[in-house]
């Protein structure tokens, strides 16, 4: 079971919520980009920073379930700002980051948040398998595209999970992109998460290069039972967190979005970048997220990809 009285460096830990770890600050005059705002950890992130008076520019796959989330927290125009976005689709993507930087915000921090995840069959988006699309493509095409328009220290937070754990023994499986040769629900889970990690890390290296106070990271939230299961069976998903129960602690909806939250806002992470969170602090990753050739054929690949689609 995880040790959820455990506090780190940080001086947060496992038990701390998003309202915690921003306790006492306020953002105002700040404006964070959430993806996937209408649900789960992004609803719950997107409800923290506006509490602490930050603008929220929020996207949801319709700009409907946006304005939604938002009425449900009562946030008018001068707290959020609604986008559509639809990651698989990468005419959205690009549409998105049109939008965005059309209203001339300065933005603090990019949330790449939304995802999928465990599609109990292989599915595909422009012959890609459609968890990596989703997850990786559409938040590659997202970032890049609005990397100008984070303010001089802005940060990327690429939301990935320690399922990255479950990806292929030698990373990323570029010679099974479509899914198609071999297909396992969590291992290409696993396959998007290492991405994520890999796209913060390559990004954390080029702001570097460039000597810009710009960062980029990446966090594990912790296991939370959101939406995200939406794609298992429910049957499937209930003995699933069952037995998830017996291995590790659950985390709440504001304990699971406070590392993502932790890491867009504390002041103390304002020099750290390629790193990777959970808990609150920083943690070991595997291995292959370390890989930076690994991490350059991944992003050579994704333009590839982007430049066959769009």
């Amino acid at each position: 079971m995880s040790d959820t009285q455990t506090i780190g460096p940080s001086g947060f830990g496992f038990s701390n919520s998003a309202e915690d770890v921003t306790d006492g600050m306020d953002l105002t005059g700040k404006t964070y980009l959430v993806t996937g705002c209408n649900s789960g950890l992004g609803l719950e992130t997107t409800r923290v920073l506006a509490a602490r008076g930050a603008h929220v520019i929020g996207l949801a796959r319709t700009k409907e379930k946006a304005q939604k989330a938002f009425a449900d927290l009562g946030l008018g125009d001068e707290a959020a700002t609604a986008v559509a976005c639809e990651l698989s689709n990468l005419a959205s993507v690009k549409a998105a980051v049109a939008q965005v930087a059309g209203l001339g915000r300065s933005i603090d921090a990019l949330i790449a948040n939304a995802g999928i995840m465990a599609l109990p069959e292989v599915k595909q988006q422009d012959g890609v398998e459609l968890q990596f699309f989703t997850n990786h493509v559409g938040h590659f095409v997202l970032v890049t595209g609005l990397v100008d328009q984070l303010s001089a220290d802005g940060r990327v937070v690429m939301l990935s999970s320690g399922a990255h754990h479950m990806a292929h023994e030698n990373g990323i499986e570029f010679d099974n992109l479509s899914g198609e040769a071999d297909y396992h629900p969590w291992r290409m889970y696993g396959n998007s998460k290492l991405a994520n990690i890999l796209f913060a890390r390559s990004l954390a290296r080029q702001f570097a290069a460039a000597g810009s106070k710009k960062t980029a990271n990446a966090v594990h939230p912790g296991v939370i039972q959101t939406n995200l299961s939406r794609n298992i069976p429910t049957a499937e998903a209930e003995v699933m967190f069952e037995n998830i129960k017996k291995r590790v602690t659950l985390k709440d909806v504001g304990q699971g979005a406070s590392t993502q939250v932790y890491v867009a806002t504390s002041p103390a992470l304002a020099d750290v970048s390629g790193k990777y969170f959970q808990d609150n602090n920083e943690s070991p990753t595997n291995p292959l997220a370390l890989d930076d050739a690994m991490a350059d054929k991944l992003w050579a690949v994704t333009e590839e990809i982007v430049a066959r689609v769009l």
